[in-house]
């Protein structure tokens, strides 16, 4: 195997390990496999990744986080909680939509992944509804909500709304109306924040 000429990262290994899981699915892929398509001995991997298990954990964490960015942005902003909510909503319904849909195979292989890692799934799941709790929290602050328990209510809308970011919904994303049935969930739910 001839030596990589680039640095060898944590980074540069997760890349190539989601190359890897698309082209071999999660059965398949092996870490020999992730070191071929870097050019280093697999030892090279275990150095950074101690174990298989580590790997595709760390692997399931980077796809998870990319949606929790997104989200962070619009929980900070200094907009109007209303806004920010159904903003959230929507980008988090975009941002599965789209993972689903643009690359199905590694959608499918971390279907699996999220399956194995479930203390990486719970920690994304945790940080969503810190995200939602510190929006209702901000409305409850500003008036526009009514309810008086942020937590309990993240959690209700978080639950409310799986159908559009549930990966097991993900064949309900692309039908005919969903994008309407979402926006009449979403104006539900705020309804009901203000009530």
């Amino acid at each position: 195997m001839p030596p990589s000429t680039e640095t060898l990262t944590a980074e540069r290994i997760l890349e190539a390990t989601e190359e890897v899981l698309r082209r071999h699915g999660p059965a398949k892929a092996t870490v020999v496999d992730v070191a071929r398509a870097l050019g280093v001995s697999h030892g090279s991997v275990y150095r950074h990744f101690r174990t298989k298990a580590a790997l595709r954990e760390a692997v399931t964490k980077r796809w998870l986080d990319r949606a929790t960015g997104v989200l962070a942005a619009i929980t900070d902003a200094d907009r109007d909680p209303e806004a920010r909510l159904r903003d959230w909503l929507a980008a988090l319904f975009e941002v599965k939509r789209r993972k689903a849909g643009d690359d199905p195979e590694l959608f499918a292989t971390y279907t699996v992944l999220t399956g194995e890692n479930v203390e990486a799934v719970i920690e994304h799941l945790t940080e969503l509804t810190d995200q939602l709790t510190r929006i209702v929290q901000d409305g409850i602050d500003a008036g526009t909500f009514t309810v008086t328990a942020p937590d309990t209510t993240a959690q209700a809308v978080f639950q409310g709304t799986a159908i559009f970011h549930d990966p097991g919904y993900a064949r309900e994303w692309e039908k005919p109306g969903a994008e309407r049935e979402f926006t009449a969930l979403v104006d539900l739910l705020v309804r009901g924040l203000k009530a």
